[in-house]
């Protein structure tokens, strides 16, 4: 299975996990159906709670959306980073590749400001047609 990991602000998300549905394998990324103001919506309630930013992470909320994620962050054998993405989802291929899993990586358009630490990944992307292209190489016999 391939974790599709992105913002949540990134309308690519979803039409990228279709596609690759579309070629028979099967991609997770029903964590997308929050929308796009969810994490706004959390520390707006947080925030009108008086809480803390550290106080907000120890809430049940937290601990429910990030158990979610965790079940299926470890169920993946591919994590597939879509960009633009924030910190969440850098962490997120960060731990993929660091359980000895594949993580691959999407560019959006060719890096203004390079980064060497993407070499952690297998694999990057240029575009959507490359990935679909490798996916098919690799995962459909």
């Amino acid at each position: 299975m391939i974790y599709v990991i992105g913002s949540l602000r990134n309308p690519k998300v979803p039409i990228i996990a279709s596609n690759i549905r579309s070629l028979g394998i099967e991609a997770f990324d029903d964590w997308y159906a929050a929308g796009p103001e969810a994490d706004d919506k959390w520390q707006e309630y947080e925030m009108g709670r008086k809480n803390s930013y550290r106080a907000a992470l120890d809430g049940w909320h937290a601990h429910h959306v990030f158990s979610f994620d965790y079940i299926h962050l470890d169920r993946a054998d591919v994590g597939l980073l879509v960009l633009p993405a924030g910190k969440s989802g850098h962490l997120e291929l960060g731990y993929v590749i660091g359980r000895g899993k594949r993580g691959l990586i999407l560019l959006d358009k060719e890096p203004e400001r390079y980064d060497i630490m993407y070499n952690f990944a297998q694999e990057i992307f240029l575009s959507e047609q490359d990935l679909l292209a490798y996916l098919q190489k690799e995962y459909c016999h």
